[in-house]
């Protein structure tokens, strides 16, 4: 059997990738947790967060922004509505539209969210100073659009 090297480099890389997904995960199940205690998934919490900053829009403009198929949104509206989370109004100008919109409910949970979202950066970056963040952000930002780019182009050719 041939034994590989790795070089130095390569095993920080590894590890470094490695410590990327750990948080991943970390984050994933914390949100999978608190969606979980009130009864959402994160698709139905995407559709919150969603009308939370782009405030009362048709299921089309929903189905854009979510970048999936209208009848996806029809049903994800459908629960919320019926979780009392969002309501459904007709369009002021449009007869044949109907426009979706936070209730009072969601506009809390949106709330509450942006609230454990700002608790959770204060405690995980807490030892961070100026630099430290200013470092880490910059890599992030760096790696993130490293791997936009290489998702965009899997997503356009079918391949890597």
């Amino acid at each position: 059997m041939k034994k590989v090297h790795i070089s130095q480099a390569q095993a920080d890389v590894g590890a470094a990738l490695g410590r990327m997904f750990e948080l991943g995960v970390l984050l994933t199940d914390a949100m999978d947790q608190g969606l979980g205690e009130q009864g959402l998934t994160r698709s139905r919490a995407e559709v919150i967060w969603r009308l939370h900053h782009l405030g009362p829009v048709t299921q089309r403009v929903l189905s854009e922004a979510l970048r999936c198929t209208p009848r996806n949104v029809t049903g994800l509206v459908d629960a919320l509505e019926a979780t009392g989370h969002i309501q459904r109004l007709p369009h002021t100008t449009d007869r044949r539209a109907t426009l979706v919109k936070l209730t009072e409910r969601g506009r809390e949970a949106a709330e509450a969210w942006q609230s454990a979202h700002q608790d959770l950066a204060a405690r995980a970056l807490a030892d961070l100073d100026d630099a430290d963040l200013a470092c880490l952000t910059g890599a992030l930002e760096r790696v993130i659009g490293r791997l936009r780019g290489t998702l965009a182009t899997v997503s356009e050719d079918g391949r890597a």
